[in-house]
């Protein structure tokens, strides 16, 4: 450690050439270990193929040796974990936003699906739910710009007046803090037709201007699919892990497959896979019926290489749950055990980086 940070103390003065903040400032650089002959420092980078990778390895090297002549200078390099290159984005846009250096908020999750129509939204609601059944603090994101559902099953409409430091978030009946980009909108049926880079602005705001206070878990409601929402939020938020979503269908399970690879390539830990709608219970004789076809869930969650947390039946109670704004007044047992593997899968660490 005591080498680390004489290093660091070496490098502090080099800039980042693009972003013109201190790589060490960055957290790029990560260990160091100084010997009579050699002097090795870990240069971690935000992605493995970065275009300035060279440049970057040069001028630390360079600063080496005139630092330390006579000695090997040896830079190797690593991929920044998911949450370190949330905190290396934050930083090159600045550093944390005034309300965001007031939030203290611990674990984060994602729920993520291929394509839409799976029930993501609800099952995002539902991990809420009963994470506050639980006694934790929780607060939902609505990443979902363009179809946000969120404040229609808790039953918002919009939020309250804003802070001086920032915007606060509705809070629903049960004290769940809840921010979507429908509770800004005069109508709830307005579209949103927005292109990319601002449906990234509004979520990045959603998590650094929004005073969010004390929060156990944050669950963060992604979009179906592998767009600039979901891309921004893995790159901006320093996640705990993610859960996917899919359902019996072959079509569903193949497009949840390319949202897992995509968490994968951005080194987010993956939590586990619910099947949504697996079957439907008879009203009358209770028989399992498997509307969508025979599940393969096991089989999914073998080839995508996560455990598979549960399946959770079509429901027309949840529907009526949701669609009346009284999604918290729904039983969900099922969803209890659940939610146990979840939390006991999710580290216990304060997720968000430290300003």
């Amino acid at each position: 450690m005591a080498d680390t940070e004489q290093v660091r103390g070496v490098l502090r003065k080099l800039m980042h050439p693009e972003i013109k903040s201190s790589l060490v400032d960055l957290g790029m650089i990560q260990s160091a270990d100084l010997q009579d002959e050699e002097v090795t420092v870990t240069l971690a980078l935000p992605f493995k193929e970065v275009p300035i990778r060279d440049q970057l390895v040069g001028s630390v090297r360079g600063e080496l040796q005139r630092a330390y002549p006579g000695r090997k200078a040896v830079v190797k390099l690593v991929e920044m974990s998911q949450q370190e290159r949330a905190a290396f984005m934050a930083a090159s846009e600045g550093g944390p936003r005034p309300a965001q250096s007031g939030n203290r908020i611990d674990r984060v999750l994602a729920v993520l699906s291929g394509k839409g129509g799976v029930g993501k939204s609800s099952v995002a609601a539902l991990l809420a739910v009963a994470l506050r059944r639980r006694g934790w603090t929780v607060g939902v994101l609505d990443a979902d710009i363009t179809g946000p559902s969120i404040p229609k099953m808790f039953g918002l409409r919009q939020l309250p007046p804003p802070e001086p430091e920032g915007m606060l978030p509705a809070v629903t009946g049960g004290g769940i803090k809840v921010m979507s980009i429908n509770l800004l909108l005069q109508d709830e049926q307005q579209a949103v037709i927005w292109r990319g880079p601002l449906i990234s602005g509004a979520i990045k705001q959603f998590w650094g201007e929004v005073l969010w206070g004390r929060l156990d878990y944050l669950v963060v409601d992604l979009p179906p699919g592998t767009s600039d929402a979901s891309l921004t939020v893995m790159q901006s938020i320093p996640l705990s892990g993610v859960v996917l979503v899919s359902s019996p269908q072959d079509l569903a399970g193949m497009v949840v497959a390319k949202a897992a690879r995509m968490a994968r390539q951005m080194r987010a830990p993956m939590l586990g896979l619910i099947e949504n709608m697996s079957y439907l219970r008879c009203p009358r004789c209770n028989e399992r019926i498997e509307v969508f076809g025979a599940s393969h869930a096991a089989a999914e969650a073998r080839q995508l290489g996560v455990a598979l947390l549960g399946q959770l039946p079509l429901d027309p109670e949840l529907a009526r749950h949701c669609d009346s704004g009284q999604v918290e007044a729904y039983p969900a047992e099922l969803f209890q055990e659940i939610a146990d593997t979840i939390e006991a899968g999710v580290p216990a660490m304060r997720s968000r980086p430290t300003p």
